[in-house]
């Protein structure tokens, strides 16, 4: 029975989710505020990635149903 509880006990300690500390994050603003040029460059640059994604996506049914 001594047996039984010391694997028991071992088997708990080898699943206990180990504690990490958790980090300290603070925010400040921005040392350098973004300019309008930036921010269009990079809604364009976001664009152009998820809008072709987007409208394939949303035409996926009309290729399935695409004869071949």
């Amino acid at each position: 029975m001594r047996g039984f509880q010391r694997g028991s006990q071992l088997l708990a300690a080898a699943l206990q989710i180990a504690r990490v500390p958790r980090a300290q994050i603070r925010s400040l603003p921005p040392e350098h505020p973004l300019s309008p040029a930036v921010s269009i460059a990079l809604a364009m640059m976001f664009s152009s990635f998820l809008l072709p994604t987007a409208w394939v996506l949303a035409h996926v049914q009309d290729y399935k149903s695409r004869p071949e």
